[in-house]
């Protein structure tokens, strides 16, 4: 028996149509990998969608996958990440479970984590991810007595970095520690960061597949590809990528040139990019003259045959005008960053961030007026602040 291990599909998730038509064949093609290696059942571990809503289009691309993977009997078992996740518990993830085309597995039953198990007999639970890694202060009230004390081999799936595991370029993301996961489980499927990443905890193996199909310029740049883990009875894994588009990435330097001459230097690189995805990443000061006197259009004909030209000129400058440090990453890598920075400025405490954060991270109750929700906000936020006369 062997199963697989997705995560952070971010389905829906490129402005660009070209690029999310790849995101969602790449689901399709895992899927049919999959299939062809007759796998017991699927996880994936949070992120299915880049929004709890997604678009009516998006939803029924991934109906059809998921419908194909139930004609072959093989069971689809989720939690809601970060992205897909709704504190009014209503998510597309909803609609797919109802309809029998997976299981979220993020529940509690009796005050206790909720076990299910696949027909080939493992034991699977899970638990949701949340913006701004909130998920993290949930784990020390979650009760997993009843997974740890089951017999069999067992799989728990989660959607948050561990501090021990958090790659070097990831640092000002805040985390929680491994110890934090239940115990004794032969396998630790897990979502968030978009990395390969494999280790151990206790006698189980973990596990990070990384994006199955990079969300953003800098991750088309970096890794050009997605995969996903294929995962034997003992937990060892095997990555397999997956491959929807030759990624072509170029950088060019703009340093002390005139724009025709950056112009030039990139028309002379179009060549051979027929059927490619092409990152285009312009840096430095020009010599003299405006960006805007680069011919961009002049560009993007030259690029006419690439699949997708994708360009990103946030370090590109005219002389006179100094440059703005635009740091790239998720919007929960963004947030930690801007939270540790302003902590390092001013006398508050992290909690009572965390805890205005998670506040306001509300959306609004199905029936519930726009006056009550706006009071129920306040109120929340007045608690976590500590300010009894509001709250």
């Amino acid at each position: 028996m062997k199963f697989a291990h997705l995560s952070d599909c971010h389905l829906g998730s490129w402005r660009e149509d070209s690029l999310r038509e790849l995101g969602i064949k790449a689901f399709q093609d895992a899927i049919d990998i999959c299939i062809r290696e007759h796998v017991g059942f699927i996880l994936i571990a949070g992120d299915l969608f880049n929004v709890s809503l997604p678009s009516v289009d998006v939803l029924k691309e991934a109906a059809s996958v998921l419908s194909k993977v139930r004609e072959h009997d093989i069971n689809v078992y989720v939690i809601p990440g970060s992205h897909d996740y709704s504190v009014s518990g209503k998510t597309m993830i909803d609609v797919l479970e109802s309809s029998g085309l997976l299981v979220n597995v993020a529940r509690i039953e009796d005050g206790k984590l909720k076990v299910f198990t696949d027909k080939t007999g493992m034991k699977i639970a899970g638990w949701h991810g949340r913006r701004g890694g909130l998920e993290k202060d949930e784990y020390w009230r979650i009760d997993a007595s009843n997974l740890e004390n089951e017999e069999g081999k067992k799989i728990f799936m989660f959607h948050t970095m561990l501090e021990e595991f958090k790659p070097k370029d990831l640092d000002m993301v805040e985390c929680m520690s491994v110890n934090n996961l239940p115990k004794g489980c032969m396998y630790y499927a897990g979502g968030h960061p978009h990395r390969v990443i494999q280790g151990s905890y206790g006698n189980g193996k973990l596990a990070y597949p990384g994006a199955l199909f990079p969300n953003n310029f800098r991750e088309l740049e970096q890794f050009k590809h997605g995969g996903f883990y294929i995962v034997d009875e003992n937990g060892n894994s095997r990555w397999q990528q997956v491959k929807t588009a030759e990624v072509d990435s170029l950088h060019v330097d703009a340093n002390n040139k005139l724009p025709r001459q950056v112009e030039d230097e990139i028309i002379r690189l179009a060549g051979n990019k027929d059927g490619k995805v092409v990152t285009l990443r312009i840096e430095g000061k020009l010599k003299a003259g405006r960006v805007a006197d680069i011919n961009f259009k002049r560009i993007d004909a030259a690029f006419s045959n690439a699949y997708h030209l994708l360009k990103n000129t946030s370090k590109l400058e005219s002389k006179d005008i100094e440059s703005i440090d635009i740091k790239q990453g998720s919007v929960e890598e963004i947030e930690s960053r801007i939270i540790k920075e302003y902590l390092g400025k001013n006398k508050i405490d992290d909690w009572l961030l965390s805890g205005l954060i998670a506040s306001l991270d509300k959306e609004k109750e199905e029936g519930e007026s726009n006056n009550d929700f706006s009071i129920r906000i306040v109120r929340d936020a007045a608690k976590a602040a500590r300010l009894k006369e509001l709250a």
